[in-house]
């Protein structure tokens, strides 16, 4: 009698072992989370430069400051004038710096909590 066999009586036949699920589900969460960063990062970053190239008085007619600018004001949309100051150059701080904390804090944090799991 053949004791290897799940219930005596009955063959058994060599199978691979089966992939481990969790190793691959952590290496998912892993990737899922470094893309969520990786998002997050360059959402702020253009947040970032569109304030410095505000406060260092950038030429408003060059493509590159004017594409800078249409995507921070795309990424800051929702944010828009939640801060009315008489200094421009604070309003402007506030009004894309705000978004751009947010966007860090939500990017970062969803993607701690993927790497939890």
């Amino acid at each position: 009698m053949n004791n290897t066999g799940p219930v005596s009586g009955y063959e058994t036949y060599d199978q691979p072992p089966s992939p481990d699920r969790s190793a691959r589900d952590r290496t998912a969460a892993r990737r899922t989370a470094i893309a969520v960063c990786t998002i997050a990062d360059i959402a702020a970053g253009f947040l970032g430069l569109w304030i410095v190239l505000h406060l260092l008085d950038a030429n408003q007619a060059n493509p590159f400051v004017e594409f800078v600018h249409g995507t921070a004001d795309w990424l800051s949309g929702w944010a828009q004038d939640i801060f009315t100051m008489d200094t421009e150059g604070l309003r402007v701080v506030l009004n894309y710096g705000l978004p751009a904390v947010i966007y860090l804090l939500i990017g970062h944090g969803i993607a701690a909590r993927l790497n939890q799991a």
